[in-house]
């Protein structure tokens, strides 16, 4: 996903959500990372910004947790 045309990231600064992204680990098979590549590519976003999207269109604790760890 494009950041917009004038707006230029800067590290740890967050430019597409409320709060900057850390480094995770997860495992998968071949056969899902392949799928997340591809539908990245279709989607025409980074395979993190496409997890990413998928996992907070489907997670009702994301906003929660991103707000009490704001206020503590």
């Amino acid at each position: 996903m494009s950041t917009g045309k004038g707006k230029k990231r800067i590290k740890n600064i967050p430019v597409l959500h409320e709060e900057p992204k850390k480094q995770r680990g997860i495992l998968l098979t071949d056969t899902a990372w392949h799928s997340v590549l591809e539908l990245a590519a279709i989607n025409k976003v980074s395979a993190s910004e496409y997890l990413e999207e998928l996992i907070r269109k489907h997670c009702v604790t994301a906003t929660k947790v991103a707000t009490h760890s704001s206020h503590g």
